[in-house]
């Protein structure tokens, strides 16, 4: 059994991580840390998360000692903030720990990008050249060989595997920039309480347009530049995006369902949804994204869907885990 320890446990995304933990049949829940100075420090995660009451009632510890957990642990999943995750998981690394890193700070190689986006100068570069990004259907093989492995954002998981089968296959005409808007459920805020995520007073709007992190990150991985625009909507949790995007010249119909198809016949947590649009009552508590799309003319419209606190971030870590030990992809998800 790989012993499997959660920093920063209390939030959304680390109470998903520990039910999949706890329904692995290899792993082993170690520990769940919060932040030394925490106020969730000595209560029952089953406390702040009803949901978990009789499966999982492990005490949320304060992260102290970060020597003595990585030598009580194999696995460390990060679903910290990403100057916490920057900080401690080197630390993790040199003792051996095999880390998935649920922030973003391990998910982009471009100089420059943490200073612009993140607003802090990265001091691990090499431990970020070393990191894998986490998209697990497209980056199976280097995952399988990682130590360090950065998993996607939930906005960048819906847009790029929405995008990367056009634009890989070379179907698009790069020249419109495809245009994401994306919207996702007030969870994705995270679960410390404000005005701007009060579910009393969330209204549908967009926010960071034109400076919101993700879309460097969707860039940088597709390889392409693209207008990314999300949104806040008045629900709880998963990410509906819908792309709009020119076809190269001679590109068909045909071509574009072949693209979909050869990238996600095998792929398990990918539904291609052919005869109607995705929506979000059939991916939320579910690992899984939705693909839908609609061709007419030069035009194509492309619509994901997908679970921002799984398929957005915890299963889809757990999907890494699978794939880095060689266990069956969708194990303890479905």
């Amino acid at each position: 059994m790989l012993k499997t320890t959660i920093i920063g446990a209390s939030g959304y995304t680390g109470a998903e991580l520990a039910i999949m933990v706890n329904k692995h049949p290899e792993l082993t829940l170690s520990g769940l840390f919060v932040s030394a100075n925490s106020l969730d420090a000595g209560k029952a995660i089953s406390e702040l998360h009803g949901n978990l009451k009789g499966l999982v009632d492990l005490p949320l510890q304060p992260l102290v000692d970060v020597e003595l957990v990585a030598k009580q642990s194999d696995i460390i999943l990060l679903a910290t903030a990403h100057e916490v995750s920057h900080d401690l998981a080197p630390t993790f690394l040199e003792n051996d720990c095999v880390v998935f890193d649920l922030s973003g700070a391990f998910r982009v190689q471009t100089d420059g990008f943490y200073d612009e986006f993140y607003g802090f100068e990265h001091q691990h570069s090499n431990w970020l050249d070393k990191a894998v990004y986490g998209l697990a259907e497209w980056n199976e093989k280097q995952i399988a060989e990682a130590q360090l492995i950065a998993v996607p954002g939930c906005y960048p998981t819906a847009s790029q595997l929405a995008l990367k089968p056009l634009v890989d296959n070379q179907l698009l005409d790069l020249n419109q920039w495809p245009v994401i808007n994306a919207t996702s459920g007030v969870s994705g805020a995270g679960r410390k309480a404000s005005v701007t995520n009060s579910f009393c007073e969330v209204s549908l709007q967009p926010y960071g347009v034109f400076n919101h992190r993700h879309q460097p990150e969707i860039a940088a991985h597709l390889g392409c530049d693209v207008i990314f625009t999300p949104h806040l909507g008045n629900f709880k949790r998963g990410i509906l995006a819908t792309i709009t995007t020119k076809l190269a010249a001679g590109v068909t119909q045909e071509q574009v369902q072949q693209a979909f198809e050869s990238s996600y016949t095998d792929a398990s947590a990918v539904r291609l949804s052919v005869e109607t649009m995705p929506s979000l009552q059939n991916v939320v508590q579910t690992p899984f994204c939705d693909i839908g799309w609609k061709v007419k003319g030069e035009h194509l419209i492309v619509v994901s869907a997908i679970d921002n606190l799984l398929k957005g971030a915890s299963s889809q870590a757990m999907q890494c885990i699978n794939i880095r030990y060689g266990f069956p992809v969708l194990t303890a998800l479905v």
